[in-house]
């Protein structure tokens, strides 16, 4: 019986310090959590108390479809022009997948996952289509956890804690290779205006804003190398005799001659050719040619090139014509306007974006340099210099190659004189520039001087511009040429 009394004795004193160790840790729980209310200035009551749980390790490993997204613009379709990857290589989150070409641009794809390529959907040149499986890639569903780690569950986060992805009750969208990008220039994304679909953030907007804040023009990802063209032949010059008899040199080896006709499906830039040359054909255009006396920038640009060199720049003519056309537009807006047929509305575009047209081995395209209106020439320079590399080597963005208002193209760096330019919708203006070249002409004296010439061919929506404000228009921008000083007087 004394020895029941005392196993009760000792249950019960083992019980009062249970409790006791239990009253003792939920003090000093309760009270480590209001120092902590206290220093963080929170208003929460008692009960929101953090919870400790203790977590394992999970690992699930399953087959992801990786599915083309959609990558603004419109576009449905895409063609795959180059892979990275095979089946059985491992890649990580914002590796490059592909390669795509779209009738705009080209796109490289980057994983959302961590894992291991399975399956390729598409072979090089072949369509794919968004929304539709790109790859499969095998992936953990859950990251590891640290085995018997203890993790905190705190409450939800405070509204001021969201202001890098809300801003006034608007969600910023950009792809995790864009916030990644964002992240490495601290740069917040609410300090971005995107130009993508429903205001996506593009990546291009965010070296834009980067440009803008260091003054420099930025490499793409990744960085590119430009080689210089081989130093020239130290020969001895060919007589104009001889080059009489030189052929110019052609971009590709002819085709061999197979005696067979062969088809081909119309695919990127090619099948955007013809979606956009129909629905320019429907403009009702007239034309207006004229002559400009080149002499004077060709003095000003020999004087400046050596300048403009030293800053990393090569400084042609183009960005000289740009100007002289965003200043003539200052003054006629209506050239810089869109027509909408079916509202019976003008809409006058406040951002001079002047295309420019380039040849390039994947066909015609048009990038266009942005607010040329408050641009410098040097910064045009550089701009122009920019998109000029990257359409070599195909690798211009949407965004280079979205929004013109108005286009100049010059076809004087091929040959000719005079064009018929066709507008690009939905544009109301183009000008097609020739080549430069020395012709005799009378001074105001009579006498005959060599001068430089260059001829301009313009062509204009006759649905709301008439021939005499394109003629205007025309004579402002030959005024500007013809005395490049007077662009001064117009310059902010």
């Amino acid at each position: 019986m004394a020895a029941v009394r005392s196993l009760r004795l000792s249950y019960r004193s083992l019980g009062y310090l249970v409790c006791v160790h239990h009253i003792r840790s939920c003090s000093r729980l309760k009270l480590a959590n209001l120092e902590h209310l206290k220093s963080n200035k929170s208003t929460f009551k008692l009960s929101q108390q953090h919870r400790l749980f203790r977590a394992t390790a999970v690992s699930s490993v399953q087959i992801v479809q990786f599915k083309l997204s959609d990558i603004g613009e419109g576009i449905t379709e895409v063609t795959v022009k180059e892979w990275y990857v095979k089946e059985g290589d491992s890649v990580s989150q914002f590796d490059s997948i592909c390669e795509v070409q779209s009738d705009k641009a080209s796109v490289t794809i980057t994983s959302r996952y961590d894992g291991v390529i399975r399956k390729l959907y598409y072979n090089v040149d072949e369509t794919a289509f968004v929304g539709k499986p790109l790859v499969d890639i095998e992936t953990d569903v859950l990251k590891d956890v640290a085995p018997e780690e203890d993790i905190i569950e705190t409450p939800a986060m405070s509204h001021d804690e969201h202001t890098h992805q809300e801003i006034k009750g608007h969600k910023t969208q950009a792809t995790p290779a864009v916030r990644r990008l964002a992240m490495e220039n601290n740069i917040k994304l609410s300090e971005i205006v995107g130009t993508g679909k429903d205001q996506r953030i593009l990546k291009e907007d965010i070296l834009n804003f980067l440009s803008k804040q260091t003054g420099a023009i930025l490499p793409p990802s990744p960085k590119l190398e430009i080689i210089p063209p081989p130093p020239k032949s130290k020969t001895t010059p060919a007589t104009p005799k001889d080059k009489a008899f030189l052929m110019p040199t052609p971009l590709s080896k002819p085709a061999e001659f197979t005696g067979k006709d062969r088809s081909e499906p119309l695919k990127g830039i090619q099948k955007a050719m013809v979606k956009t040359m129909s629905a320019a054909l429907n403009i009702p255009h007239f034309g207006y040619c004229d002559e400009i006396d080149m002499s004077h920038v060709v003095k000003l640009r020999n004087e400046l090139k050596d300048v403009v060199k030293s800053r990393g720049i090569k400084l042609s003519f183009l960005p000289f014509f740009l100007k002289a056309a965003s200043l003539g537009l200052l003054h006629y807006p209506i050239l810089n306007a869109s027509v909408d047929e079916k509202n019976q509305s003008v809409t006058y575009k406040a951002s001079h974006n002047i295309g420019i047209a380039m040849d390039t081995q994947q066909g015609l395209i048009v990038p266009n340099v942005k607010n040329v209106q408050v641009c410098s020439i040097f910064e045009i320079a550089a701009e122009v210099n920019r998109l000029q590399t990257l359409g070599s080597l195909g690798q211009l963005g949407t965004n280079d190659l979205t929004g013109g208002t108005f286009t100049l193209s010059n076809i004087g760096t091929i040959g000719g004189t005079y064009a018929k330019p066709v507008i690009l919708p939905p544009e109301v203006a183009i000008g097609a520039l020739g080549k430069i070249q020395v012709l005799p002409r009378f001074n105001s004296k009579g006498e005959v001087i060599k001068v430089q010439i260059m001829n301009v061919s313009w062509s204009a929506d006759h649905r709301i511009i008439d021939g005499a404000t394109m003629a205007r228009f025309s004579n402002l921008w030959k005024s500007y040429l013809e005395n490049p000083a007077s662009m001064l007087l117009d310059l902010k």
